[in-house]
């Protein structure tokens, strides 16, 4: 069975805009998914990646051009310029890991949610009450906001290591044997490999 690590950071748009396509893909090839949130500022920190507002102006069109148009082929809605953008991504970040290790709930809906919080429903994900709320519809106590905070930020540092330990280097990255796809428009690719490797 194949085994995806899924290196996801909840104020990514273009984490958001990979919709649910990897938990289909899993599912035609029984794979499994660890959901990793982790430190994406610091990895950008380690690894020669440079912040979207620090970007040159270029750039900075391109990557709202791109916003766009994988909106527009993947036919969803986005938000271009969310109000709570940027904001603290620990507490969402830190809801998913003790979602996932609590178990009994969706957590790849979670994760949507969450994202779909921040880059369609203009909405605050640093603020309890949205990340509570994201928990609760996909079948999650909503007090692991409080009760996860701890082991959360001990596991959201260690996923940090282990992106860079594993040559990841933005998000989403989907990591399998040694092999990284980087972004939303590698998932075709992902799903090549498992065809002719699960």
């Amino acid at each position: 069975m194949a085994h995806i690590d899924y290196y996801m950071f909840t104020l990514s748009p273009f984490t958001y805009l990979a919709g649910n396509k990897l938990e289909e893909i899993a599912s035609s090839y029984g794979a499994t998914i660890n959901y990793k949130p982790f430190n994406l500022l610091q990895v950008f920190e380690k690894t020669g990646g440079t912040p979207p507002k620090d970007r040159h102006i270029s750039r900075q069109i391109y990557r709202a051009q791109e916003i766009r148009r994988v909106a527009l082929h993947n036919n969803m809605e986005v938000t271009e310029n969310p109000t709570y953008w940027p904001t603290n991504p620990a507490p969402s970040c830190y809801a998913i890991i003790a979602a996932q290790q609590s178990g009994g709930g969706n957590i790849g809906g979670l994760c949507q949610s969450i994202l779909k919080s921040c880059w369609l429903d203009n909405k605050d994900i640093s603020d309890d009450t949205v990340i509570k709320d994201a928990l609760v519809l996909n079948g999650f106590d909503g007090s692991l906001t409080e009760s996860g905070l701890l082991q959360g930020a001990e596991t959201f540092s260690r996923n940090t290591e282990d992106a860079i330990n594993a040559n990841v280097f933005g998000a989403p990255s989907y990591v399998i044997d040694d092999q990284v796809f980087f972004g939303q428009d590698r998932l075709e690719y992902l799903e090549s490999y498992l065809s002719t490797n699960s």
